[in-house]
């Protein structure tokens, strides 16, 4: 698609951001239609963000400045766990004390690019550890973990990466896109 009706598709697409979208045309069409609320979670392994994060970061700023909500998802849940991705190795386990002072120091770099407040296209900040920590682990895997195929996770390039190295995977690695899942859940019935 050459012209986009969304000034935020227009932004990003000028900007080299879109490589593929499965329905090009009804996501322009959303976006014209008014504020949209869209999140990027950020995991809380160290005090700041490293440079890679800045794409991202720059997406939920053109976001905002299209006149759309950003999200900011902190993973004060998932940082407990790890995310196999790209990793060689699991990740090295931290307290909830060294989240917590990890997570302070990454929310500073977002008020530098994002305006935070309680209108319809300010920024908001969440933590996934106000659901994740609440879940009953049984029946959260009865009413969740029966929907996730373990054929299809085996398929991700993150799992077969390391299992092709002979790099240990642990469950709880392992359970990282379940619980990504289950923050999209989460995070679409409270920011509709």
């Amino acid at each position: 698609m050459s012209t986009f009706k969304s000034a935020f598709l227009r932004s990003i697409s000028e900007r080299g951001f879109i490589h593929q979208c499965t329905d090009l045309e009804g996501l322009d069409a959303t976006f014209a239609g008014g504020p949209v609320p869209a999140y990027i979670g950020f995991d809380c392994t160290a005090d700041s963000l490293h440079v890679g994060s800045m794409v991202p970061i720059m997406l939920l700023r053109r976001l905002q400045q299209s006149g759309h909500k950003p999200i900011v998802l902190m993973g004060g849940g998932t940082t407990k766990v790890g995310d196999p991705s790209g990793k060689d190795t699991a990740r090295q386990m931290l307290t909830d004390a060294d989240i917590a002072r990890n997570m302070a120091g990454i929310k500073t770099v977002f008020a530098k690019f994002l305006t935070f407040g309680d209108g319809p296209t300010d920024a908001i900040m969440i933590n996934n550890a106000d659901w994740l920590d609440a879940i009953q682990y049984l029946p959260f895997l009865r009413d969740y973990g029966r929907h996730f195929s373990i054929n299809r996770m085996m398929s991700f390039d993150s799992v077969k990466l390391r299992l092709d190295r002979e790099q240990p995977l642990s469950f709880l690695e392992f359970n990282y896109m379940i619980l990504q899942a289950y923050d999209f859940l989460e995070i679409n019935r409270k920011n509709k």
